[in-house]
């Protein structure tokens, strides 16, 4: 199947204008569902706003799913402080370096607000050498709001408060040589890619062999993701987000980065050579990587309960839960993975059943692998 990258790039940039992070993501909900709507899918909502829009194939039960999420990093007040700035603590694990200088759009009851976080030491003139040598962290950084507010009085009267939103600019930047700079690609990126690969199968009315359940969860950044979105109706669970592409790692921001661990341990075995497969034979480039510091929409899954394969397509992003970049070629490759997955015929067919014999279980290879005869002669040679 052909993914239109002209559709997944105006969906990332869609997606990238609304602000979303955890806990104040229904803008970006309405937008998804009402997207999906139009692809010919009929999005259901659970009470907090993650999405279920099912794609019909040949079987209902053993059924595949796609999940990403909506949510992004963010901040909540913390304190209304006494010179009327004020203080914050994050939304999801990330470091207050790269809050620094970010423009951010605060949103209280009363409406939002513009301002900049800044270090509490931010004029050279004033702190001089200070400045450079100032702590890193979210107890060294204030939000300054663009309104007329000196006290704390002030700023309340403006009725910002304990627990409002702060969403910080993307700063989105699209270059023709196919390179994405911006935040919060993490995982609107993601959502982007789910919903390309939904238009393919819509364009070329693709038949799968079992219903796909396209998931998009709301509160992914702070551990939640997919814990209460899986039905009994899924076996196998893929999930789109970034790979690190970072000294270290194994992922590149080109082709597709194929997760076989992350902290919360090892992806299925069977799921992942699925994949892994798909892409030798569909001539998708890839690559294989395992994350120490990382867990995604899959392992909320696994830690509430549900037994469904679970595996991790990645595409590299560099300076993750940072100023991210990544290329559009990672974005078109794992969109084909997906859609290749959904088309796929069904391996392991027990699987329809939640629990059933050992008849049909699937074997991981055991015996000992063929080597090439061995020549000390050859090897003394070459040294």
């Amino acid at each position: 199947m052909t993914i239109d990258e002209a559709y997944l790039v105006a969906q990332l940039k869609a997606l990238l204008a609304i602000d979303s992070p955890t806990g104040y993501t229904d803008q970006v909900v309405r937008h998804c569902s009402k997207e999906l709507e139009r692809l010919g899918l009929t999005p259901e909502l659970t009470r907090r706003g993650a999405i279920r829009a099912v794609r019909q194939g040949s079987r209902r039960k053993g059924a595949r799913a796609v999940v990403t999420h909506l949510d992004t990093l963010g901040a909540q007040v913390k304190l209304v402080k006494e010179n009327g700035r004020l203080e914050l603590v994050p939304i999801g694990h990330w470091s207050a370096r790269f809050a620094e200088g970010g423009r951010v759009t605060l949103y209280s009851e009363q409406g939002s607000f513009r301002g900049s976080v800044l270090p509490l030491k931010a004029s050279g003139h004033t702190y001089n050498d200070e400045v450079d040598t100032a702590p890193v962290g979210w107890a060294h950084v204030e939000l300054r709001i663009d309104a007329p507010t000196q006290t704390k009085l002030e700023t309340r009267a403006l009725g910002i408060d304990v627990g409002d939103f702060v969403a910080f600019d993307t700063g989105a930047e699209f270059l023709d040589n196919g390179f994405i700079n911006s935040r919060h690609l993490d995982d609107k990126a993601g959502v982007a890619i789910a919903l390309a690969a939904i238009e393919a199968l819509e364009r070329e009315n693709v038949k799968t062999p079992v219903d796909i359940h396209w998931l998009f969860t709301i509160a992914e950044e702070v551990g939640v993701g997919a814990a209460s979105i899986v039905t009994p109706e899924i076996a196998s669970m893929v999930t789109i987000d970034n790979g690190t592409t970072a000294p270290g790692q194994n992922s590149s921001e080109f082709g597709v980065t194929v997760a076989m661990a992350d902290q919360a341990g090892p992806f299925d075995y069977h799921l992942t050579k699925k994949l892994v497969d798909l892409c030798r034979e569909g001539d998708i480039p890839y690559q294989k990587d395992v994350f120490r510091y990382y867990r995604s929409d899959s392992a909320s899954a696994i830690e509430a309960g549900h037994d469904v394969r679970t595996a991790l397509l990645a595409f590299g992003i560099d300076a993750s839960h940072g100023y991210e970049r990544i290329h559009v070629h990672a974005l078109t490759s794992v969109a084909t993975l997906v859609a290749a997955y959904a088309e796929s015929p069904i391996d392991i067919a027990r699987d329809v059943k939640e629990v059933s014999s050992l008849k049909g279980f699937p074997r991981q290879p055991i015996a000992e692998a063929e080597q090439p005869d061995f020549d000390p002669a050859k090897l003394a040679a070459s040294e």
